[in-house]
């Protein structure tokens, strides 16, 4: 009997647009059936999704659906483990699309290299061919937007990096490094990518391995989504007790937003109280935000030959933007109240006792 090799973990939840696709795209792998499993680990899907994996299921024995009672990501991913017989481990993401070799040159490269994880390069692509969804995905991969993220923005040559999306895992790195933090929501894979490089792990992104990403086509969606990026930047940062679980870039629209409000304050107080001159001017900087962004849907949208997409752009700089800024805040609000609880309730354990 022939040992399985990998195995493909595929956290997902509701997904019925996108689980045939993908299901589809990991059995065109170029791997033997024999030496591939894929586990989808389902938290609960209502819309489909399930039925889909279950009759995939029958005829591809290399499928199986685990169940996630918890929903999220990170117990996910550990059910996953834990079940999964491979040597390798590669986490599988429903909004995607991989090459066909997608597997077999990470799984090479991993092997070759004795690495702790390898990814790809990111490719935002569109949902649908509309001038909104395509904004929204030129947004997603401008610097921008996403800042210095190198897996978005890296073209070519293999390089050690600080994280990729999804990665390719040898087994051994959950044994030494611990499994994925079920505290996080969001950015548990970049925490555990911290873990492995403090543990002095390598990780490695592979430009030329593209994998293209789907991202959201509405403006409720883009803001849905940031707004909880930016709110989980904060609560991330809270629960590891370090800053060094996330990168700048993360807590960037913190400060934005920040300096937003403070023009604001400063803007009122100069129309009803008076204030110096350079203080005026200082409160007006708030447009010079808006004149970059504006310049770089400009540029964006005449250099890609989009210039339908002019407007969108703009405005989906600025949802991207403010809701991540508005969700660290609220992450802020929400931290700042748990510790104010926590105090609290441990204030009155201690006067009970002492009563």
């Amino acid at each position: 009997m022939t040992r399985i090799k990998i195995s493909l973990l595929l956290p997902c939840w509701n997904e019925i647009d996108f689980i045939e696709a993908v299901l589809r795209n990991a059995l065109e792998q170029k791997i033997s059936s024999e030496e591939m499993e894929i586990l989808v680990i389902d938290g609960g899907s209502d819309d489909g999704t399930r039925e889909v994996v279950q009759r995939y299921a029958a005829t591809h024995p290399q499928i199986q659906l685990l169940d996630n009672p918890d929903r999220y990501v990170p117990q996910a991913m550990n059910r996953g483990i834990h079940a999964a017989r491979g040597e390798v481990i590669i986490r599988w993401d429903a909004h995607a699309a991989y090459p066909t070799d997608y597997v077999s040159r990470l799984v090479d490269y991993l092997e070759r290299e004795g690495v702790d994880n390898v990814g790809g390069r990111w490719e935002i692509a569109p949902r649908n061919p509309g001038a909104r969804a395509r904004a929204i995905a030129l947004v997603l991969a401008h610097p921008l937007g996403v800042g210095n993220a190198t897996y978005r923005l890296a073209k070519e040559g293999a390089r050690e990096v600080d994280t990729v999306p999804f990665g390719c895992y040898p087994r051994r790195v959950f044994e030494r490094f611990g499994q994925y933090d079920e505290r996080l929501r969001r950015n548990q894979d970049i925490e555990l990518n911290r873990r492995i490089l403090r543990g002095g792990g390598r990780i490695v992104l592979l430009p030329e391995v593209v994998i293209t990403y789907y991202a959201r086509s509405t403006y409720g969606g883009l803001w849905r989504n940031n707004f909880a990026n930016g709110e989980w930047v904060i609560r991330t940062a809270a629960y590891t007790g370090t800053l060094d679980a996330l990168s700048l870039r993360h807590f960037a629209p913190l400060v934005f937003i920040l300096g937003m409000l403070g023009m604001l304050v400063l803007l009122l107080l100069a129309l009803t109280v008076g204030l110096p001159t350079w203080l005026v001017l200082l409160a007006l900087l708030p447009s010079a935000y808006f004149a970059l962004t504006f310049g770089a849907a400009v540029w964006t949208s005449w250099q890609k030959g989009q210039l339908d997409t002019l407007f969108p752009l703009t405005w989906s700089f600025w949802v991207l933007h403010f809701s991540y800024g508005c969700g660290s805040l609220v992450g802020l609000a929400k931290v700042w109240r748990q510790r104010s609880d926590e105090k609290t309730e441990k204030n009155t354990h201690k006067s009970t006792e002492s009563g």
